[in-house]
Order: C-alpha cells, then sequence, then structure tokens
C-alpha cells in the first residue's frame, strides 16, 4: 500500500532553484530514513541527500552547500530544495524510503517514480 509520489520537477536554467517534493502515502507504522537518487543519462544512479528518522542528514559532495534536505514532522514526507543548479544536475530524481514498517510488511525500501529535472546552460 505504500506509495511514494514525487512532485516538482522541471526545466531551469543554470544558477536557478528548484524545489522537489516526496510524500510517502499507506499505513506506514515507521520509516528508517527517506533520500534523494538521481541518475543522469549514461550514468549510474547516486545517491543525492538522505535524512533518517533521527534527523541526521548526508549528502553528495557534488551538491554540499547547494542542496538541503528537509521532512515534515510526520517524517513521511522529505524535500529537496536545490539552489545553484548547474547542467551537471540534470537526471531523473528518485525518492527513496528505507526500512518501511506497514501492517504486512517489515523493513521494505520504495522507490517513487521518478521525476525530471533539466537545467539548461
Amino acid at each position: 500500500q505504500v506509495q511514494l509520489v514525487e512532485s516538482g520537477g522541471g526545466l531551469v536554467q543554470a544558477g536557478g532553484s528548484l524545489r522537489l517534493s516526496c510524500a510517502a502515502s499507506g499505513t506506514i507504522f515507521s520509516i528508517n530514513a527517506m533520500g534523494w537518487y538521481r541518475q543522469a543519462p549514461g550514468k549510474q544512479r547516486e545517491l543525492v541527500a538522505s535524512i533518517t528518522s533521527g534527523g541526521s542528514t548526508n549528502y553528495a559532495d557534488s551538491v554540499k552547500g547547494r542542496f538541503t534536505i528537509s521532512r515534515d514532522v510526520a517524517k513521511t514526507t522529505v524535500y529537496l530544495q536545490m539552489n545553484s543548479l548547474k547542467p551537471e544536475d540534470t537526471a531523473v530524481y528518485y525518492c527513496n524510503a528505507d526500512g518501511v514498517v506497514t501492517p504486512s510488511t517489515w523493513l521494505m525500501d520504495y522507490w517513487g517514480k521518478g521525476t525530471l529535472v533539466t537545467v539548461s546552460s
């Protein structure tokens, strides 16, 4: 029943900003962590940013100082504020929920369908 719904992707010029949102829906008891991954054409998927249930954050070196991950109080919605965007940031961004516990599943991982971010130069 768990579903991750992403929004906020689009086209932006270099130096601009975008804010991605991801909401986890369903009967969820707990989530260990949520994060954002991205995959550019011809490249492997990489972790962009993550936040644990305890509030600890982790960022890829390439986005430190430019991107900020945050969450709501319920810890079921995460955001990725992306500033000073570069053409190299162009990719499909995927939302991830790790270690999800539901009435029927234990410590499962879920992924969103992805949202495309295109940064023009």
